[in-house]
């Protein structure tokens, strides 16, 4: 089998001969002949590359011959492949970027810089073209075609005083040396790849023949077995309970995320995956969209799980569609989450809905970038960022023949703890000089008219500060800015410290989920080590963390405070005790055994400190603010200010208790609830105004 001849297609110039040459050194003991034949662009030459040619110039025939079964395979230079590949033949591999620049020679060897103004400059490249007149555009750019060797000869000839050519041909070719400088430009994305080519179907290429021939496995030379994979997320209009499970999951096995501005980053603290942010608003754009395309290619080939978020839907004017196609045409595997829309949310949200018997049966979603918007003839049409021309799109609207009672709803932040709603006819959006919030979108037609009838606010709205809001969803809508974040420390060898100890003291959830990381970490270290070791819990929601992992608490405090612990503790023998906690954790409860007798040692497993950056929300529909510990205390002051007297407060525990005592203005009254062991020693149930079931909650820290 080795001796079988791979029959390759190939164009005759040069440069395409080396790229076969190169690419088959990787196979020492493959025979291959090249079928050469030049493209249809090599022979036709007046054909401008500037003036969008077709597709396949210079890979159609080589394409045909691999069809008609004259060939096995094509090798090209990945950048002249046309997308898709025509039918019938399929992507063989992909070789990693040679090198991805683009060079300018010149006569003389003068750089970009010094080239005078009118200095004709050539190139076969649109996007170079781009690129050239950003930076000069008192240059001439001319169109040139040829070889790179024919190129070269056209300059020295006088007939042009430059011209930018790919980096990577001038390697292949050992022509460097005419290299006047490395240009800065953005340059095609599979630009210093080969391609190889096949038919679909062929044997010769199966996955099981590959593994059975090693010497024709091409596929270690695929750049794509190493990509990662790219999901576009859409996190829905805003509150992160509406986000799908199925983006929570990418979002939590993601390396890295590139997130728009219409979106809450601070929800993105819970994810361990490196953020960055790519968001564009009006006039503040803070990456290009070829950018946000570049930066979700490298990081794919970097072979890392990548999610591009987006707020609502990433297919409804979220550039869903050219991001995906970005990611195609490098051939980078992805998937598409579908995200709620705004326009879906602000309906379900409102209760106003888009369609309604008798009076919209159709529906329409336009951008309002343009003053002059045309709105469609649709029953009801919602017009996404369009903030800025309400006036002239009313206008237009009531010269299209609209009236000027047709209700429309403005809706801003939707579904965000500071949504606002806006009722308004077209009449009055014309004659009026608008400054509505954004984001904003409008809801136009009868059906907005239905806003006079919706219900009232069924459900209290409670701010919840601590690290676990899901506790409290019972409740009420449930708003989330976490006040405090936790970072593990490092931490001694706790196998051996734990040999010397008899008990072992859990005082929060969080202490338990970080001591058990860093025990698994050492090296010989597994729960094993805790045999022997008896086991106390703060309360009911750190001892069901422990049976997450198999441990069972020998004793669990009623209270859960440290009060609690050392009631529990109070007429033991003293013995050693290990109590793993935070760096800030309260010295309550380790002075207290000490007083007692005990030897206590304290291991600080984590810090707890202020997310960073953090900024004051609008607190305007927030009914009751949740501090679960005493740092979410000290926290919102340092965020607010104050204490607003007007808000009711659910505190979590004595300790969190004394310390908003320390700390509020004590000229003003508040309503306050304590939140203790498994039930509140006062309704806070009544006080959210929505459930009957007791709470089980615990510090975060004492």
């Amino acid at each position: 089998m080795a001796s079988e001849l791979i029959r390759v297609a190939s164009r005759t110039s040069t440069l395409a001969l080396l790229q076969v040459r190169e690419f088959f050194n990787a196979f020492p003991g493959v025979a291959y002949e090249i079928i050469g034949r030049p493209a249809w662009g090599d022979l036709r030459k007046d054909i401008s590359l500037l003036d969008n040619p077709p597709a396949d110039l210079f890979t159609r025939e080589q394409d045909e011959l691999v069809l008609l079964g004259e060939a096995d395979i094509a090798i090209h230079s990945a950048k002249d492949m046309p997308f898709p590949l025509p039918d019938g033949l399929e992507l063989i591999a992909l070789t990693e970027a040679f090198d991805t620049s683009d060079s300018l020679v010149s006569r003389d060897n003068k750089t970009l810089a010094e080239l005078p103004a009118g200095a004709r400059i050539a190139t076969s490249s649109p996007t170079r073209k781009a690129g050239l007149l950003a930076i000069r555009p008192e240059l001439v750019v001319a169109g040139i075609r040829g070889t790179i060797e024919e190129r070269i000869a056209q300059i020295d000839a006088g007939d042009y005083d430059a011209l930018i050519v790919a980096t990577c041909a001038l390697k292949r070719l050992g022509l460097m040396h005419r290299v006047a400088e490395v240009l800065p430009f953005r340059t095609h994305p599979l630009q210093g790849s080969l391609a190889v080519v096949g038919r679909k179907g062929n044997p010769l290429f199966s996955r099981k023949e590959m593994r059975d021939r090693a010497e024709v496995n091409f596929a270690t030379a695929d750049a794509r077995s190493r990509y990662g994979h790219v999901s576009i997320t859409g996190f829905g209009p805003g509150n992160p309970d509406l986000l799908t499970r199925r983006a929570t999951r990418a979002l939590g096995l993601a390396d890295i995320i590139f997130y728009d501005d219409l979106l809450d980053a601070r929800e993105l603290h819970r994810y361990t995956a490196e953020k960055v942010y790519v968001g564009k608003r009006k006039d503040r754009h803070s990456h290009s969209q070829e950018d946000i395309h570049q930066l979700m290619i490298d990081a794919a080939r970097a072979g890392r799980r990548v999610v591009r978020l987006k707020g609502g839907d990433p297919m409804v004017f979220a550039h869903g569609g050219e991001e995906a196609l970005a990611l195609a045409q490098c051939y980078i595997p992805y998937e598409i989450i579908p995200g709620i829309s705004t326009a879906l949310a602000v309906a379900s949200l409102t209760g106003i809905p888009l369609t309604h018997r008798g009076l919209a049966a159709s529906v329409a979603f336009v951008t309002g970038h343009s003053p002059q918007l045309q709105l469609p003839g649709t029953d009801t049409v919602v017009i996404y960022m369009g903030a800025a021309n309400l006036r002239p799109i009313a206008t237009n609207a009531l010269a299209q023949g609209r009236t000027p009672e047709t209700p429309v709803l403005l809706a801003a932040h939707v579904s965000r703890n500071n949504e606002q709603r806006f009722f308004t006819t077209l009449g009055q959006l014309a004659s009026e000089d608008n400054n509505y919030p954004t984001p904003l979108i409008a809801v136009v037609g009868k059906v907005a008219g239905l806003g006079a009838v919706l219900p009232a606010k069924s459900r209290p709205t409670l701010l919840v500060t601590g690290t676990h809001p899901g506790d409290y969803d019972r409740l009420g809508k449930v708003i989330h800015q976490p006040l405090i974040e936790l970072k593990a420390l490092d931490t001694p060898p706790l196998g051996e410290l734990l040999r010397h100890h008899d008990w072992l003291i859990f005082t929060s959830r969080n202490s338990v989920d970080f001591f058990v990381r860093a025990l698994l970490k050492e090296e010989k270290t597994d729960l094993r080590s805790l045999a022997g070791l008896r086991i106390v819990s703060v309360g009911r929601i750190t001892s069901r963390t422990l049976l997450r992992y198999g441990l069972k608490p020998d004793l669990q405090a009623t209270d859960e405070s440290s009060e609690g612990i050392l009631t529990l503790l109070r007429h033991r023998p003293a013995a050693r005790a290990v109590i793993p906690r935070s760096a800030i954790g309260l010295p309550a409860l380790p002075e207290g055994l000490r007083k007692a007798g005990w030897k206590i040692t304290e291991i600080s497993l984590y810090t707890n400190n202020l997310p960073e950056p953090t900024e004051a929300i609008d607190l305007t529909g927030i009914d009751t603010i949740v501090l679960t510990s005493p740092s979410c205390v000290t926290n919102f002051k340092k965020v607010y200010g104050q204490f607003p007297a007007e808000k009711n407060y659910l505190l979590r525990g004595r300790e969190t208790e004394k310390r908003f005592e320390n700390e509020k203005d004590n000229t003003k009254n508040y309503q306050v609830k304590l939140q203790l062991s498994g039930h509140t020693n006062t309704d806070a149930a009544a006080m959210a105004e929505s459930t009957r079931h007791p709470l089980h909650h615990q510090h975060d820290s004492i």
